[in-house]
């Protein structure tokens, strides 16, 4: 990728502001700074801001001077409750708050394709809404959007998360499932507390759980098919509080993902039916409480197809990534819009959410040429969906 002096002042603008965002780490719906930060930056580039009905975030607009489509490029702005371990001159100054999942990478990312937007906006067909996001980390920001009304003009989403495990100028591209669904569920087990060495005197919580836990496992192995996907983990269990004592109670408390939507929609009902009838079984009382938190990401085919040639001609390396089971609040647009998601390669030192990752800020740059030069061209493209 050919480099200029103007794209070596932008990228030096940006990773100044990716500094400053780092530095100021807020959590989901807590960005008041950074709202502020963004909406300086934008509006001293003249770039017009529209009305978002939130408390933080922002709502740009690129309107090109050929009437057309409009389509979004979304980011994410809020940090993690993560103490930085990173030792960089620019580490969060807020402590147990942390920038541990990239979203500062993104947001400047796009913030760079916003301003290179607004500069060619007289070749544009169409609009370009860009709205930075609040509140992904706890996955309500992209509900919230919805519900504001503001994109129910836009035909076409698209977004990204950085990937530290692919290398600085590879981007992953895939069509179909990208990311799983998230469900959270919290089991109650109510059994007969009794001494630990009278144990037929009572129901041993403890041991109802853990069998329980073992037989959740046969819903993957037994119940869904080999051809589809499907993780249950109990990732927390807690029971009694002395060594001599066999509890009443226990808790337990986990999390379900999924890619397919039917495989979804039957894993409560089986889930149940193991909790209530293995309690049962063993003279206890099982009741499970399931939420359903975010769908799986399913891109569009044409538009992640289409990409493909134009982050070719971007300059970037293009793969088929593997899908992640971790979970992104993007796909709640995907259920009204068609859109495609990306990995962005950073050359990370370690992996998402770690209190010491460390990324390549020489993505920054081709982040932003890749999603300006993806809004341009989609203009063009999305009238056949």
């Amino acid at each position: 990728m050919t480099t200029t002096i103007e794209d070596t002042k932008l990228e030096q603008k940006l990773i100044e502001c990716r500094h400053q965002l780092h530095e100021h780490p807020e959590l989901a719906f807590e960005e008041y700074e950074t709202t502020k930060a963004l909406r300086k930056w934008l509006s001293e580039a003249e770039v017009e801001l529209l009305d978002l009905p939130l408390e933080t975030g922002v709502l740009a607009v690129i309107r090109g001077a050929k009437p057309g489509p409009v389509i979004c490029l979304r980011t994410d702005i809020d940090a993690l409750p993560i103490q930085e371990e990173t030792g960089l001159p620019f580490a969060s100054k807020i402590p147990g708050k942390m920038h541990a999942c990239g979203h500062d990478f993104h947001t400047v990312s796009i913030l760079g394709a916003t301003l290179l937007l607004e500069a060619r906006k007289s070749e544009l067909e169409g609009t370009v809404k860009i709205i930075f996001q609040p509140a992904e980390e706890n996955g309500g920001g992209a509900l919230k959007v919805l519900e504001s009304g503001v994109l129910d003009d836009v035909q076409a989403i698209f977004g990204m998360h950085d990937m530290p495990h692919l290398p600085t100028g590879t981007i992953g591209i895939k069509p179909g499932a990208l990311m799983a669904g998230v469900d959270k569920f919290t089991i109650d087990v109510e059994g007969t507390g009794t001494h630990a060495a009278a144990p037929e005197k009572g129901i041993d919580a403890i041991l109802v759980a853990a069998h329980i836990m073992t037989a959740l496992q046969s819903i993957v192995a037994r119940n869904i098919s080999p051809l589809n996907n499907a993780v249950i983990s109990v990732t927390r269990l807690e029971a009694g509080n002395t060594w001599n004592v066999l509890p009443q109670s226990a808790q337990m408390e986990g999390t379900v993902r999924t890619f397919q939507e039917h495989v979804r929609d039957q894993i409560p009902a089986k889930m149940q039916r193991v909790v209530e009838g293995v309690a049962a079984g063993l003279g206890a009382k099982g009741t499970l409480h399931y939420t359903k938190l975010g769908p799986a990401l399913i891109n569009n085919e044409k538009l992640a197809n289409r990409a493909v040639d134009i982050a070719k001609a971007s300059g970037l390396n293009v793969i088929t990534p593997v899908p992640s089971s971790a979970g992104e609040d993007f796909a709640e647009y995907m259920k009204k819009i068609p859109g495609a998601f990306f990995f962005m390669g950073v050359s990370g030192n370690s992996g998402l959410h770690h209190p010491d990752l460390i990324i390549d800020e020489k993505a920054i740059l081709p982040s932003a040429k890749f999603f300006a030069n993806l809004a341009a061209a989609m203009l063009k493209k999305v009238s056949d969906l």
